[in-house]
């Protein structure tokens, strides 16, 4: 009887297509949507609904739901952390509240790196300082949780900014984290004297109250312990399962209890100490994909494992095939579409087009000048959109040949380390960068 919302749940979830973009990976956790209907070109002048300037930069995607788009934002003057919610149609403020206070904590980047989710009946705020917050739809605060305060400070080097995740009546949130304590940027991270866990969390979301915690340890060693991964749900063959990278593995969990259900083995044996992570997971045609730190390579597991995942669960990796060893990502998290994983690799600016059971690779795309690419990958109406750091937007064709549509810049000189991905929601693209929110979209 307890399954049977979860897989309605799933089933609605899978069939939101066209409409809604509730979290940072979309209505079903790969980067994909169902949305038709988009501007084959576009630029600040070019099929612009609206612009809105904001009061800081923040490495997060919006979340878009009816007629509202929700964004978590630094206030850099006054150093509040702001969610806020526009309106979808004009761009103009509904709301807006006050979360917490910080700005940064490193100088790469700030707070407000996690991304909102919704499900229409409330919008869930976090940022990189532990708070959290809910609200109703309308802008009511519902509740509010401290989660440094109540589990510990977190002991990453860089600022914290996995992402919260609502499904089937659970708000999960991972902290994957050093074991011990250290001095970073003069001070503290981690509770005094060390012992840091790392965990797995589920809040009610109508309360935030604690429905289970459980840790998710790890041998990894010091800063490859840190995750900024976000969790990611997916179902293959009626089992549903929470998708967790971090620690130099992949795991899978039960949605329900938390508990684990299977675990690669390391992509790191010789135990190197930087490999923090940050892409997260995706799967697809019943293949889970986690990619390794620093141009290590990508690896696929072969969905419906049990246990310590052994060599007849890889599928494949990067590294064994003799035509794709750059298939890699040390930022940007896979997106899953029409039967293909695509493949950012950061450093190369370089998109690869991967068949999923197999790991040929297809294609590669280069993206000649420009700068870094650190955003992750979305697709709809078959076309695949991404962002540099200095806002230039970039769209590729979706299929089995790589094929540049269209760019447009969206920053200015003055930007840098532009990392948000681009939300597809009701025939419209929203780009954020670290100046302004863009909304761009057909004449209606």
């Amino acid at each position: 009887m307890r399954l049977l919302p979860l897989v309605f749940l799933t089933f609605s979830l899978a069939h939101l297509g066209a409409g809604e973009w509730p979290n940072w990976r979309g209505p079903v956790y790969d980067g994909s949507s169902e949305e038709k209907g988009l501007p084959e070109s576009f630029g600040p002048g070019e099929n612009l609904r609206w612009s809105f300037a904001l009061p800081g930069p923040a490495a997060s995607t919006p979340a878009v739901w009816g007629d509202a788009v929700f964004l978590t934002t630094t206030d850099e003057k006054t150093e509040k952390l702001l969610g806020i919610c526009l309106d979808r149609h004009t761009g103009a403020v509904k709301w807006q509240a006050e979360i917490g206070k910080g700005f940064r904590q490193d100088e790469r980047s700030n707070y407000a790196g996690s991304s909102p989710v919704t499900d229409g009946e409330r919008v869930i705020f976090f940022f990189g300082t532990g708070d959290m917050a809910a609200f109703s739809m309308e802008g009511k605060r519902q509740w509010s949780r401290q989660i440094q305060a109540d589990y510990g400070s977190f002991a990453f080097l860089w600022t914290f900014s996995s992402s919260p995740v609502l499904h089937g009546g659970h708000l999960y949130l991972q902290v994957l984290q050093r074991d011990a304590s250290f001095e970073g940027n003069g001070a503290l991270r981690g509770k005094p004297g060390g012992g840091n866990e790392s965990y797995l969390l589920s809040l009610d979301p109508a309360t935030g109250k604690e429905q289970w915690k459980v840790l998710r340890p790890s041998d990894a060693n010091a800063e490859a312990l840190e995750s900024f991964a976000t969790p990611m749900p997916y179902r293959w063959q009626g089992r549903d399962e929470l998708l967790v990278a971090g620690g130099d593995c992949l795991s899978g969990h039960d949605l329900a209890t938390g508990q684990e259900l299977w675990r690669s083995p390391s992509w790191n044996p010789e135990k190197i100490s930087h490999w923090r992570l940050v892409p997260g997971p995706v799967a697809g045609d019943g293949i889970i994909l986690g990619c390794a730190p620093k141009r290590a390579p990508v690896y696929a597991y072969k969905a419906g494992g049990s246990g310590k995942l052994k060599e007849g669960d890889l599928a494949w990796s990067s590294s064994e095939e003799v035509n794709s060893p750059d298939v890699s990502s040390d930022v940007s998290t896979p997106l899953f579409y029409r039967n293909r994983f695509y493949v950012m690799n950061s450093d190369r600016k370089a998109l690869s087009c991967v068949e999923p059971k197999t790991g040929k690779l297809l294609w590669e795309a280069r993206m000649e000048g420009g700068s870094k690419i650190e955003s992750s990958p979305t697709a709809a109406d078959g076309r695949i959109y991404f962002q540099d750091q200095r806002g230039r937007v970039t769209v590729v064709a979706a299929g089995d040949e790589a094929k540049v549509l269209h760019q447009a810049d969206f920053g200015d000189p003055n930007q840098k380390d532009i990392r948000s991905s681009i939300a597809i929601a009701h025939g419209c693209l929203f780009i954020r960068t670290n100046a302004a929110l863009f909304c761009v979209g057909a004449k209606p």
